[in-house]
């Protein structure tokens, strides 16, 4: 009878790319979103899920509308899972550091200047010094990029203002300046500045919560000099400085824009940048990473090309 029972109790069983596409899905609470990360079609994730779940006997995922979270059983598999996950890390960095080899990919984020209109430009020159390398660069806003970062999605992140979070290592990287940007035909497109009462009068443009820039611009509002950022006649919130150009070139409005961001506008003399009297907007830029983790040979790499590049 005990030999007999043994005999069918299922064997749990799993492989490496198996938990690692387990983990996005639980991550990211969505199957296709997962897909786009580990650079799968939708069905085949779906197809390892379900092979993954015959192996060890259970459901590990629970389908919520749009939404998908790990069951009980998912989320003790998803506890191990990081820990094996990070523990095959641990051991190809140390044999790369022990062959003194830098091949393989890095995970960076980016708000959306750095990694718009920063990194674009100086890549080339890292990847001339470590050609096996592969920088996969993701963009968001700097609250969520200090999230992956603290969640491990990402080793190094580079966002628009200073974190306050006492697990990231905040150094200062690069230095910007925000200014105001208006269209060629508007009003003010021939001065060099103007007072900040003015821009109460006018159709004003703002980043969305999370930005980096939306941040250090109500940081300066609360300025003597300036006012509260509700006096504005704020009529859009736009997700990407890109998204914001935009808007003031057809005439949706004004805006507060980082210098960086408006270089081809200005070249160009789409746009033009002038600056609110006796205020100076001034700000850096802040490379970001976990404290608790240990640093990979192609991280420290990426650490000392950007910290050569550093304007500070």
């Amino acid at each position: 009878m005990e030999k007999s029972l043994k005999q069918k109790l299922p064997s749990i069983d799993f492989d490496f790319r198996q938990l690692e596409i387990f983990c996005r899905v639980v991550e990211l609470k969505s199957f296709s979103k997962a897909a786009h990360a580990v650079f799968l079609a939708q069905p085949s994730v779906s197809e390892r899920i379900a092979t993954l779940e015959d192996r060890v006997g259970t459901q590990l995922l629970d389908r919520l509308g749009r939404q998908v979270v790990p069951t009980a059983a998912g989320k003790l598999l998803y506890k191990h899972a990081c820990l094996l996950l990070d523990m095959k890390k641990d051991a190809c960095n140390e044999i790369q550091g022990f062959l003194g080899t830098k091949q393989g990919e890095i995970h960076i984020g980016g708000s959306t200047i750095p990694g718009e209109y920063i990194f674009p430009k100086i890549l080339e020159n890292f990847r001339e010094k470590h050609p096996l390398v592969t920088v996969a660069l993701t963009i968001s806003d700097t609250s969520d990029i200090e999230k992956r970062v603290i969640d491990g999605n990402f080793e190094l992140g580079v966002i628009g203002s200073k974190s306050t979070n006492d697990i990231l290592i905040c150094r200062e990287l690069w230095k910007d300046e925000l200014v105001l940007a208006v269209p060629a035909g508007h009003k003010w497109a021939d001065k060099k500045q103007v007072p900040f009462e003015n821009l109460s009068k006018e159709p004003f443009i703002l980043r969305e919560s999370g930005s980096g820039t939306l941040k250090i611009i109500k940081e300066y509002l609360k300025m003597p000099v300036a006012k509260d950022i509700n006096s504005l006649n704020i009529v859009a919130r736009l997700g990407s400085s890109t998204a914001v150009k935009e808007g003031i070139k057809s005439g949706l409005g004004i805006s507060i824009l980082s210098l960086r961001a408006l270089d081809m506008e200005l070249k160009t003399g789409i746009l033009k940048a002038l600056k609110i009297e006796n205020l100076t907007m001034q700000r850096k830029f802040y490379l970001i990473r976990d404290k608790r983790r240990n640093v990979s040979p192609l991280c420290r790499a990426m650490l000392d090309f950007l910290a050569s590049t550093s304007e500070n």
